[in-house]
Parts: structure tokens; C-alpha cells; sequence
């Protein structure tokens, strides 16, 4: 049935359009409404389809087609926005996101964030980088230009159309920290010209670049800190402890520890962190960060080594290599502010999340 202006306030309550009693991912209970017969009833609904307006968000996700992007647009979506997700490919897999492909409201582009993007959205999280050190440093020159260029693009972007944006910093921002654990405050431990320095440097910049187009041209920023962080559609070669571990253990080969495996860190499922970054987005303006978003629970590499030859009842040995340059040796993010200003913590224990992502890997042997 086709409205008019004229039709918005009167009208027979048993024409109500469908998408007043349900929509995807907010489903609606229509009110009883009673009135005598032949007589219609008065219904302000003008506001009502102003509000589920306001309800739905179109939002650009760039590395959409990643790990942590590809969980992002689906719960964007779940939650009933519409998502534009922006991937070029090179660690991000078509097969994260091939279920959403039918979905009315999202749209997938390949597309490279070094190079300029225009699109009309309300909110940008700019999640593009590859992430893990097989990756990043197969071509340091190409890491660095995607932290930095994409970054410039994006809030060039940002700016232009007055968008929300979001910039998924890391934990890597912090080197090898000498102040243990880790709060936004600390300026870190970084060798600016090691084998690391493309990745750690690369964040570094696109945050001082964030604060800047902050400061001088206003634009609406958030950023967030990422730690490390695990869970389904990981890379099964993207050389990460987590996804190397456990490809190791399936496949019945020697666990490769590097160092002597006291080295530390903190281990974030990937559903917990998700929540984090959209609860931050959702801030008010003034919440610009940074944030610290992972899990405070502290695992040695050995204690992660032997629960995931526990959940996956391999007999694999542990096997000792020497420890790569500059690899941190303890990480431990303070979320203090994440509880107070985002009222999040992680929920998910790390035994808990280890037989999920184990048994998404399973598939893959």
C-alpha cells in the first residue's frame, strides 16, 4: 500500500505496512488498537517512520572482509544498519563475509584505502591493515602507506561528509612495553627502525593523524587500542600464536614456540572485542580516546601452548626457536577506562574461546 502525506495521520489501523510490526533485527509488537466500526483511527505515524530512520546507520567498514572486520559487518547488520564493506583482498578473504551477500543492506567493494574513496555515510571504522607479522612484514613499504595513507583518505573522507570515525588502533602502539600493564598513558617502548617498525610506527602515525584532523578540522574520532585478539575466521597462516598453535596441533606437527615461552599476553575473543569497539563508537563526541580494548587475563605462551594440546588432544611436542627481534615480552592491557567510559569488559574466558576457534580450524584440515 502506497502512503500519501494526506494518509500519514488517518487511516484503517488493518493497513498497517509490515515494516511497523517487524524489520530485520528489531522486530516491533504492534499495539492493540480498537475503534468502532466505520470509523478510522488517528495515528501519528509520521514520527514513527522518522524514527526507524534514525534507527538505521549507514556505515563504511574498511578491511571488512578481514578477521575482526568481517564480525564487525555482521553485527552491524544484526543490529540493523546498513554496511558498505571495503576490502582490497590481500589478508581478507571473500569467504568471512560470502554469507552476507544476500543480505538487503550490505554491499561489498574491493577497493585499496591507500588510494582515495568517496561514499555518503554516517560512521567509518577504519579496520584496513594487515595485522599479523607474516603479513606485515612481507611488504613493510605497502604496511606502512595502508596505516598511514588509508588513514589520511579515510578521514579526508570523514571530514568531507561529516562522518563518526573510528580508527582500530593496537596494543603494538605500546613496542615492548617497560611499564607493565599497559594504560592509554604510557607512551610506549618502540624500535622505530626494526622488523616491527613498519606495523607499530604505521599505527602510531595514523593515531597522531587522527588527533590532528581532530584538533584542527573537527572531525568526530574515536580510538580504540587493540589487543590481542582470537576467534573464527582467523588467517590459518597468518603466523599469529593463537591460529599457528592450533593449526600446528591439528595437523599433528612440533608447536613452535619462540623464546623459552615465559613471554606473556592477553588473549581477547573476538565477539567480546567487537562489542567493545561498537560500544566506543556509540560514545559521545567528546569520548574521543584512546581506549584499551582486550582481556586482562594474563597467559604465559607455555600455558597457551599446553591448553591448546589439551582442547585438541594433540600429541604434538613443543619445539623452542629463538625468539623474533623486538618481540614484545610481556602484554597486559589496563581496561579501566574501557569499564568506566564503555561500561565493557570481555566476558569470554580463554578456554572458552579456544575450543570455538578450534573447532572452526577443524574444518580446515
Amino acid at each position: 500500500m502506497t502512503f500519501g502525506l494526506s494518509d500519514l495521520l488517518t487511516f484503517d489501523a488493518s493497513s498497517l505496512p509490515h515494516f511497523l510490526t517487524s524489520s530485520p533485527g528489531h522486530p516491533v509488537t504492534r499495539s492493540p488498537v480498537t475503534r468502532s466500526p466505520g470509523h478510522p483511527v488517528t495515528i501519528l505515524l509520521l514520527p514513527l517512520l522518522l524514527n526507524r530512520t534514525k534507527m538505521q546507520k549507514k556505515i563504511l567498514v574498511t578491511g571488512g572482509a578481514g578477521f575482526l572486520g568481517s564480525h564487525l559487518c555482521e553485527t552491524l547488520l544484526n543490529r540493523g544498519h546498513e554496511v558498505i564493506c571495503l576490502d582490497n583482498y590481500f589478508t581478507g578473504q571473500k569467504q568471512n563475509i560470502v554469507h552476507l551477500l544476500k543480505h538487503p543492506y550490505f554491499e561489498l567493494i574491493r577497493h585499496d584505502v591507500t588510494m582515495p574513496f568517496f561514499i555518503e555515510v554516517d560512521e567509518i571504522y577504519n579496520l584496513a591493515c594487515p595485522a599479523s607479522p607474516i603479513h606485515y612484514q612481507y611488504n613493510p613499504i605497502k604496511t606502512i602507506k595502508t596505516s598511514v595513507m588509508g588513514a589520511i583518505n579515510m578521514l579526508g573522507l570523514a571530514k568531507r561528509i561529516r562522518a563518526k570515525i573510528l580508527q582500530a588502533s593496537t596494543s603494538e602502539v605500546y613496542g615492548d612495553p617497560l611499564e607493565h600493564p599497559q594504560t592509554e598513558q604510557y607512551w610506549g617502548h618502540v624500535n622505530p627502525i626494526g622488523a616491527r617498525a613498519c606495523y607499530d610506527e604505521g599505527k602510531r602515525c595514523a593515531e597522531a593523524l587522527f588527533v590532528n584532523y581532530h584538533r584542527q578540522n573537527n572531525v568526530r574520532i574515536k580510538i580504540m587500542r587493540i589487543f590481542n585478539t582470537y576467534g573464527p575466521r582467523m588467517h590459518p597462516n597468518d603466523g599469529r600464536v593463537v591460529s599457528n598453535f592450533i593449526m600446528q596441533a591439528l595437523r599433528g606437527e612440533d608447536i613452535s614456540v619462540y623464546g623459552d615461552g615465559s613471554q606473556t599476553r592477553s588473549f581477547c575473543y573476538a565477539d567480546d572485542l567487537i562489542e567493545g569497539m561498537i560500544r566506543l563508537m556509540e560514545t559521545p563526541d567528546e569520548v574521543i580516546g584512546p581506549v584499551n580494548v582486550g582481556n586482562p587475563r594474563e597467559f604465559t605462551i607455555l600455558e597457551l601452548a599446553k591448553l591448546v594440546l589439551k582442547y585438541t588432544g594433540s600429541k604434538s611436542r613443543l619445539v623452542f626457536h629463538e625468539l623474533p627481534e623486538d618481540d614484545p615480552l610481556q602484554r597486559r592491557p589496563d581496561i579501566s577506562q574501557a569499564r568506566k567510559v564503555l561500561k565493557w569488559e570481555p566476558h569470554t574466558e580463554l578456554e572458552d574461546g579456544l575450543q570455538k576457534t578450534i573447532a572452526y580450524f577443524k574444518q580446515m584440515i
